[in-house]
């Protein structure tokens, strides 16, 4: 896992001739902690580990040790090292919650605290700043073939006429490359010498490049210590080929002056008396004011620094030490970087520029001229940009942290799903013991629980009745020491919040152990608060599946024990469900049964609380056949979760086709006296609707359940996969390979930095210093579950590097949720500092901020990550609205989807016909690369689709029989039950099939429309625009093979 995928999947670069890279988009910062840029300093310790980590550079050598050149061993940057990944068999080892096991103090480095201050490198913030920090130089590594590469020392003359690099074998008038012989400057590993070389696979794609030069073509292939180094040689190179000895003359001139403009215009503002000078007081509030998550503390640091270093002895603020403080700290290199990319070696985006940009990264459909302006009006702060149509890097920092670039699809912050399926269809966001606000057995209990679950989208709630003083029914948990309030107030209280997150029903899980007298009060007290919403309806004896959210908008069904229809008095004798009692036997050890197997007892219920409960009637489970046979769609079960993983193990394929018409309640072991919560996900995947958690204790269950029910407007109510709704579908819960019919898949994630992190709660040994690193983590099925990790950058938390990219296989995307969890790395114990979870469907694909939570859930200020996140199919198509590079495989190595043999000859011959078509459907599906394939996808797609549904309908008209008719080929027992699971295995696959064809011809449809948009806007369907309008062809990828007179100790 540690070395999978280097690169999420980008856009074109428009200021390249070169070829569009699929791994490129996230960039790092230049010079400053964390960071990697400049001249080779002092502090950094030498990684000692062959081979290239994810986030490290560096080069390893074969022979196990890293090649020194002669200033790697004091490269840039404090102590950056990172442990390499295989370290350990297996990666790293998983953990149990979001805060890291403090006895687990085994670690490969001491840890230190530093006390100097801030780090006074300057950051790069425009093209000047790179062509300064290379004619400063930088260490970079040269790539030859067979494997040799040499560390050299590059350098930019100071006339910008030429490339330079030293010691070489060559005088040091042929060790250089003139500027205005270089051709092109590519990034990544994509040419010949890095194909063929044998570390190829060692250097990170970030971190390479080649300058291609003279007229034959030659490469000079080279490779940062980081990806910033890298970054700045790129730009720079491109700044110069643009603009040759000119380009610091057109940089100082109207390009950075409409920034400048603009900031100056902040300090005239302040300086009413135009005295040329402002008190450090304004100074530091106006930076702030600007750039809100900065510390004052940094910006007052900041400019005493610079006070400092020109021995000026006041503190005012003049105009252009306000301006220099501002670009240091308000620019963020790894943006400066990404708007370079798209800006035509421009310091600022124009509206094609940006078209582009939001069209290749950010997945913005039918963009236009006119949404490129509304986004530079929105966000652009100078009035010169905005009139010119003009993107500085303030703006465009602006649109990237704005919600518009948020990494939750907007979409889903809406009920956009269908609500008109059976409520069994649905996951049903629910509580536990939702009166506690602390622990189950001491905490105490308090009506403010239920207004925090309502309010939170909480659609089921734990009513745990009992009888009280003067006549009043009280909730309380029984048998233990928790508080009790009056069974009156909390109706009131969920009268009021019922509806206030969602209008779709409400659950009240009433565990009911009043007597008789008290139970009459409760009726009164429903039936005069909640009125009308009480769902009453007796449910239809004629129908299959229970009515939908949609129906029941507005009601609350009560969920509880009723009396027999057999019943004719005024009460009656019915089984008690008492999850106090089984804690208590716990506790005490009198009962050592598994927990659901405490001798059930026995109370009395009136007819009158029996009638107010309609279509969520509760009883208890026996085994899965008795219930397929005999019980109502309205009749609810409750496990135990120790009953419900026994289940969810020993029969997942069972259990999944239980929950397809009925509800399961499963509740926390008794044994968690401390209101921990159990796994959501564990039952989730076997279809269960109702999974109450302790609303009261956060931590990374807590996490999953609030990040999952964000996906339907928090609306309380997800749609289930349909491969879990249908009535003839095959999937089992604890698959370890892809699911049937259900395309693979790939997400790509690169964490690129961080911002203004804060300091973790609770640690005070390291004072204000933070050394944070990111855990992305993959929570679904079995197949799905993954995580990794990124370096730790030390004493950084304000703006950390990690650019660190990362690639997980998705089998089942419908039920996965990808989760960021930042932590503080500390010998101790490493300490929580944010986490952001959300379901994959949710993932808005591009350059996005995750703004960080608490560990309770609320948002922490300023404090977020940004990423880049890809998806891809791994089999080919996928969502048009989530693009990416298909994956391509040859037919040798593609992969069919198979069909099963029943041994019933007549349905096997059914199934027969069906595998031609598949394969059919499966190339058309894997070839969607040319332009020629695109078209036959679409003019042969409904053809094999229809042959496929076909199929399916041929096989369906067996299913009602299917048993009999094994029964008469022969098949007893278990063969029957195998042929019966075949059956839906091959139905699951034929539907699969026909779907994945239907949404890939959708995905082409819509591409070429894309390509078809994108061509109008550049103007290149019209004649005689070709020459006009259109950049010059790019040259050939293939690069002239190097002479062999070349540089031998090169």
């Amino acid at each position: 896992m540690a070395e999978r995928g280097r690169g999420a999947a980008g856009g074109a670069l428009p200021s390249s001739p070169g070829p569009v890279l699929a791994a490129k988009g996230a960039l790092r910062a230049g010079a400053g902690e964390g960071g990697g840029g400049g001249r080779p300093g002092p502090g950094r310790a030498r990684c000692d580990s062959a081979g290239v980590s994810n986030g490290d550079c560096s080069l390893g050598a074969p022979g196990g040790e890293a090649r020194v050149g002669p200033a790697l061993a004091a490269a840039p940057g404090p102590a950056a090292c990172p442990l390499p990944r295989d370290s350990k068999p297996g990666g790293l080892p998983r953990r149990s919650s979001i805060i890291k096991d403090g006895t687990k103090q085994k670690r490969e480095r001491k840890k230190t605290v530093s006390f100097s201050s801030m780090p006074t490198e300057k950051k790069i913030s425009s093209a000047s700043d790179c062509i300064n920090a290379m004619v400063e130089g930088s260490e970079l590594k040269k790539v030859r073939s067979n494997s040799r590469i040499y560390h050299r020392y590059f350098l930019l003359d100071a006339d910008m006429q030429s490339l330079r690099w030293e010691p070489s074998k060559k005088d040091s008038e042929k060790a250089k490359i003139d500027i205005k012989s270089i051709k092109e400057v590519r990034t990544g590993k994509n040419t010949d010498i890095f194909r063929s070389n044998g570390v190829s696979d060692q250097i990170s794609e970030d971190c390479a490049f080649s300058v291609i030069y003279g007229e034959n073509y030659e490469s000079l292939d080279l490779v940062a210590n980081s990806a910033d180094v890298a970054n700045i040689w790129v730009t720079g190179l491109r700044y110069l080929i643009s603009y040759g000895k000119h380009t610091l003359d057109m940089l100082e001139s109207s390009q950075d002056n409409m920034r400048t403009s603009w900031v100056s215009q902040m300090f005239s503002e302040i300086d009413v008396d135009d005295l040329g000078h402002i008190t450090l007081c304004s100074a530091v509030q106006c930076i702030r004011n600007l750039n809100p998550g900065l510390k004052t503390s940094k910006i007052e640091l900041k400019f005493k620094e610079l006070h400092k270093s020109r021995d000026k002895t006041g503190t005012d603020v003049t105009k252009e030490e306000f301006v220099e403080v501002f670009h240091e700290l308000c620019t963020r290199p790894e943006i400066y970087f990404l708007l370079v990319q798209f800006s035509s070696n421009k310091e600022f985006l124009d509206t094609k520029d940006l078209m582009m940009f939001l069209e290749a990264e950010q997945g913005v459909a039918h963009i236009n001229e006119e949404i490129s302006l509304e986004i530079i009006h929105k966000y652009e702060p100078s009035k010169e940009g905005q009139e010119k149509g003009w993107l500085s890097i303030d703006g465009f920092t602006n649109y990237l942290m704005s919600p518009d670039c948020y990494i939750f699809d907007p979409e889903h912050k809406k009920v956009c799903q269908d609500m008109k399926q059976p409520l069994s269809h649905y996951f049903i966001n629910s509580s536990h013991n939702t009166y506690l606000i602390e622990d189950q057995f001491r905490g105490p209990s308090d009506i403010t629980g239920y207004i925090r679950a309502l309010k939170m989208g909480c659609r089921s709630v734990e009513l745990d009745v009992w009888d009280g003083p003067d006549n009043e029914p009280v909730i309380y948990t029984g048998h233990t020491m928790t508080s009790q309030i009056v069974f009156r107030s909390v109706i009131d209280i969920i009268n009021k919040y019922a509806f206030f997150a969602s209008e779709y029903p409400l659950i009240l899980c009433l565990e009911n152990h009043c007597s008789i007298k008290q139970q009459k009060v409760m009726v009164q007290h429903m039936k005069k608060i909640l009125g009308d919403k009480l769902y009453t309806t007796s449910p239809n004896v004629e129908e299959s599946y229970l009515p939908s959210p949609d129906v029941l908008k507005g009601k609350i069904l009560v969920k509880a024990k009723k009396l027999s229809s057999s019943c004719s008095g005024v009460e009656g004798d019915v089984t008690d469900e008492d999850e106090g009692a089984e804690m208590s036997q716990r506790m005490g050890k009198e009962n050592t049964e598994p927990a659901n197997h405490v001798p059930a007892k026995r109370f009395q219920l009136c007819k009158e609380l029996s009638e107010l409960v309609s279509i969520c009637k509760s009883v208890q489970f026996k085994e899965f056949q008795a219930s397929f046979q005999a019980q109502k769609y309205w009749e609810v079960c409750s496990f135990n979760e120790v009953l419900a993983s026994k289940y969810a193990n020993e029969n997942p394929g069972d259990f999944v086709n239980y929950n397809k018409r009925f509800l399961a309640r499963v509740f926390p072991s008794p044994m968690r006296i401390d209101s921990s919560n159990m796994n959501p996900q564990d039952f989730w995947k076997c279809g269960c609707q109702i999974v109450a958690m302790n609303f009261q204790t956060p931590g990374l269950m807590m996490d999953l359940n609030v990040g999952w029910f964000r996906q339907n407007g928090n609306c309380g109510y997800v749609l289930r996969p349909a491969i879990m709704r249908e009535e003839v579908s095959f999937f089992s819960a604890n698959t370890k390979d892809s699911v049937p019919g259900v395309s693979p898949q790939l997400l790509h994630i690169k964490v690129i930095s961080g911002q203004n992190f804060p300091k973790p709660k609770g640690s005070g040994a390291k004072g204000d210093v933070v050394d944070p690193y990111v855990y992305v983590e993959i929570h679904g099925i079995p197949a799905d579950c993954a995580e990794q990790r990124t370096r730790t950058v030390h004493q950084n938390g304000d703006a950390p590097i990690f650019d660190e990219s990362f690639e997980f296989q998705v089998n089942l995307p419908e039920l996965a949720m990808v989760r960021f969890v930042v932590l503080d790395d500390d010998y101790i114990g490493d300490e929580f500092i944010g986490q952001y979870t959300i379901p994959f469907e949710c993932l808005q694909t591009g350059y996005r901020h995750v703004q960080l939570q608490s560990l309770t859930g609320e948002v922490l200020a300023h404090a977020s990550l940004f990423v880049h996140v890809a998806i891809t199919n791994r089999r080919g198509g996928g969502k048009p609205h989530k693009r990416g590079l298909s994956v391509r495989k040859g037919k040798k190595s593609r992969e069919y989807a198979s069909l099963r043999t029943l041994w019933i000859k007549t349905v096997d011959e059914v199934f027969k016909n069906a595998q031609p078509p598949i394969r059919d459907a499966t190339d058309l599906r894997e070839n969607m690369q040319m332009i020629q394939s695109l078209k036959a996808l679409i003019e042969n797609a409904d053809a094999v689709y229809e042959k496929i549904v076909h199929c399916q309908k041929a096989a369906m008209e067996f299913h009602e029989h299917l048993q009999s008719i094994g029964t008469k080929e022969g098949l007893k027992e278990r063969k029957l039950q195998k042929a019966v699971e075949s059956f839906t295995w091959n139905i699951t696959i034929l539907k699969g099939q026909a779907d994945l064809l239907k949404y890939a011809k959708n995905e082409t449809v819509e591409n070429l429309k894309q390509i078809h948009y994108a061509a109008v806007s550049c103007g290149l369907n019209k004649p005689g625009t070709e020459n006009a309008d259109v950049q010059k062809p790019r040259r050939s990828l293939e690069v002239i093979p190097e002479k062999a007179n070349d540089e031998t100790g090169e």
